[in-house]
Order: C-alpha cells, then structure tokens, then sequence
C-alpha cells in the first residue's frame, strides 16, 4: 500500500506523484503576500501580458490572491483595465510637500492617516475595535478594521462565474483559525468566491476572520507567504514555467536601529523560507527523476510485479523552469512599505516589476538545455 501524507485540506494522499508530459509546458504565475508590494506583480504580469505570455494557472496569498482573482476572472483583454482600476481606487495620498518639514514626516502623517481613515475601496475602521482589545465580540468581528468594502470592489471587477470556469485556474491560500492548517481553495477543485479571496487577504489583528464553510480563515501568509509549493506538489505534475514573484527580501544587511530591525524582521518573516523550500524541492524532484531512469534500467522481467509498480510510482520525469522575481527595495522605505498606498509607491514598484519580467522573459532562459536529471531548474531575475 502506498504510504501517505497530509495535505493542505488535512486529508490523507498517497505520496506518490503521478505525473503528465506535455509538449507545452503550462505557465504559472505565483504571487506572495505583502499589501501595497503587489504593485510589482501587476508590472510583472503587465510584461507577461505585452509578450503574449498569459498564465493558465494563477497562485496567489493575500495581495497576490487579489490580483490572481483580477486575472482569472476577467479576459485577457481586460485584465489590464482591472487591476488598474482596483489599484488606482487604494491609492492614498501623500501630505504636500510642505508638511515634510523632517525627513520621513511625510511618510509617517500618510500612515497615520490610511491607519485612522481606511482605504474606501479596501477598508475601514471596525466600530467593533472601540471596546477595547479584550471585548469578546467573536473571531469575525475582533479586528481593527471591517473589510466590507474589499467584497464590493471585487464584486464590482471580478466575474466569478468566468474565475470558476479555469480559464485560467485560480488557487488561493488561506489558514484555518481553528486548526492551524494551511488551505488552498482551488477553482479546479470547486467554485471561488469573494469570500474565499477576501479570507486569503485577512491578515490579522488588522483585518477580520472569514468563514468559509462553517470554518474562520485568516491570512495565508501568517503560515507561508509563498506558495509555489501549490504547483510543486501538484497531482497530476506537469512539465511547467513558473514566474514567482517575490516582493520580500530574503537577505539584508544588519540592522543598527530599532526601526531597521523592524523592517528586517518583517523581510525575513514574510519571505517565507522560500530559498530553502525551492532548494528542498530540488532535491526532491531530482530523486524522482532518478528513481524514472533506475526503473528503466532495470531488466524486463522484473518490472511486473506490484513491488517494482509501486516503486516506479515515485518516479517523474516532468521539468519545473522557476523563474524568480524579486522586487527590489526602494529608497527610504521602512517597515510600513506594505502600506505605503500612495501613487508615487505604487508607480514606482509598478514599474519595476514591470522592467524585472520584460528583461527575464527577453532572456527566455527556460529555453536552455538542462540536465535531463534536473526536475526543478531556478532562474533568477537578477544576474551579474
């Protein structure tokens, strides 16, 4: 008998991976969590869209399920207009200049006022909050701000109907609040609402649990903010393009101040072990692959008998290129640039996401030879 694991829904599968070849590999588009940061993905998917490159697969935690959900569920002819609008209606202005009278004042009062006000598209304050943080008012109400007005706007930009139909699939992340276990709703496997969106983006204490099918989900990226393991374990695995579009910085130099020290903790939290779970991946699809070329190898005879079946089963010979984007830092940004709302931020993470992807697709570094035995192959956006 097969041996088991547990998945993200908590239920037991076979760990053996059955896989398909195919002479087009799918392309999948992985986004992190990170607030105002995933203005660099809609730049990247920007490119992706101007090379003709659209993504059969959308996987998304937080910001990047929004954006995921602006794509999926919209036509590529619209898709662009979307996340336009989504992003031009959180856009929160800046003081004038003339209220920059110290260095970072200016940042501080647009913080103060998006913390006290609310984005009107995005949230607001939750009158909940007012009695004080030990009020018992109950999972979907104890939060600092309601999320109301996030469920109009994607019901106003979003066809669900058209996002269910897998055109291209969707995947978000979300955590059970109750279980701690990570969840990944996927529109191949049932029908995605707001609901399930809004719960991938509810990252507390700031925003309220949701409750899906009786149960409350936060954030997915309180448990990983990356999830490229979605397409990884994949059943049945397909040879594959992934751009993963990473907006947390995984390295940084020390830090001298408490405020530094916020922002690299921060960094380090949410860039979620990605290095280390690609590099495991590649180990793990690296055996698969030996495991294919040893049962092939082996004599005729002694292939038919369910011992070598069931040994054969962990074998794969699909291809996984990884083509990772990371969003580069900008100057004087601090802890708070999750937040940084403004028009100025917002461009200018934009733009760079867009430059990042349009050199990396110009590259087309997924059309190189690669070792046969190599299952995960990791090219970077950024290269000497």
């Amino acid at each position: 008998m097969a041996r088991t694991r547990r998945n993200g829904n908590g239920a037991a599968e076979p760990l053996r991976v059955d896989s398909v070849a195919s002479p087009k590999p799918q392309t999948v588009l992985v986004l992190q969590g990170g607030g105002a940061l995933g203005a660099y993905q809609v730049g990247v998917y920007e490119a992706l869209h101007e090379r003709g490159i659209e993504p059969d697969w959308v996987i998304g935690t937080s910001i990047g399920a929004i954006n995921g959900a602006l794509i999926a569920g919209n036509p590529p002819s619209d898709r662009l207009a979307r996340l336009h609008e989504f992003w031009g209606s959180v856009e929160h202005s800046a003081p004038p200049d003339g209220w920059k009278l110290w260095p970072g004042l200016g940042n501080l009062l647009a913080n103060w006022m998006l913390m006290t006000r609310g984005i009107p598209s995005f949230f607001a304050p939750n009158p909940a909050s007012w009695a004080g943080p030990q009020a018992q008012v109950g999972v979907e109400a104890a939060s600092y701000y309601s999320t109301a007005p996030l469920h109009a706007t994607l019901r106003s930009l979003v066809d669900f109907d058209l996002l269910s139909a897998c055109r291209p699939r969707l995947t978000v992340g979300a955590v059970n609040v109750r279980t701690g276990q990570m969840r990944y709703f996927d529109s191949r496997e049932s029908k995605i609402g707001a609901e399930h969106v809004m719960a991938s983006g509810a990252l507390p204490p700031a925003f309220p649990a949701i409750r899906i099918d009786g149960e409350p989900y936060w954030d997915g990226g309180i448990y990983s903010n990356t999830p490229i393991e979605a397409v990884l374990d994949d059943k049945p695995r397909r040879d594959s393009l992934i751009f993963s579009v990473n907006m947390w910085q995984p390295s940084g130099p020390e830090p001298e101040s408490i405020w530094q020290v916020m922002s690299r903790q921060k960094d380090i939290q949410y860039s979620s072990r990605a290095d280390s779970h690609i590099a495991r991946q590649e180990q793990i699809h690296h055996l698969r692959h030996i495991i294919r070329q040893l049962a092939r190898n082996t004599p005729r005879e002694a292939r038919d008998t369910p011992e070598f079946r069931e040994l054969a089963s962990w074998g794969c010979g699909t291809t996984m290129h990884v083509m990772r984007l990371l969003a580069p830092p900008l100057d004087g940004e601090d802890h708070t640039k999750d937040i940084d709302f403004t028009p100025a931020g917002i461009r200018a993470r934009w733009q760079a996401g867009y430059a990042d992807a349009l050199r990396l697709i110009d590259r087309r570094p997924w059309e190189a030879p690669v070792d046969p035995m190599m299952g995960v192959v990791v090219h970077e956006s950024r290269v000497a």
